[in-house]
């Protein structure tokens, strides 16, 4: 049997825009919120190299990329465009990318 549910991915950066390194404490309370609110997420370990250009600046990125699979409902796709606010303060960023699709899981 199988069931829809909805994936959200988020790209965490791992320097702040003046390329400085953020501290592995700032990731860990991310995962903690997550774990918190869900029970569960995944994380990968790989590095992920964007480059993209904000007001005629142009900015390279190191991101690590956590997913998260939940009931897709109204409440959850709230929490996640709150949940980004807070990720673009914490980690100091103009933006913070999260996707998210429909999955069908086993």
């Amino acid at each position: 049997m199988s069931s829809l549910q909805r994936r959200f991915e988020i790209l965490l950066p791992l320097r702040f825009n003046d390329g400085t390194q953020i501290p592995d404490e700032l990731r860990v309370q991310t995962v903690l919120d997550l774990r918190k609110q869900f029970g569960a997420l995944s994380t990968e370990t790989q590095i992920i190299r964007g480059v993209w250009e904000h007001a005629g600046q142009s900015y390279r990125d190191e991101m690590s990329r956590l997913y998260i699979d939940v009931a897709d409902t109204p409440e959850n796709q709230k929490f996640f465009h709150d949940y980004k606010e807070l990720l673009k303060t914490r980690f100091q960023q103009l933006d913070i990318r999260i996707t998210t699709y429909i999955v069908e899981v086993y």
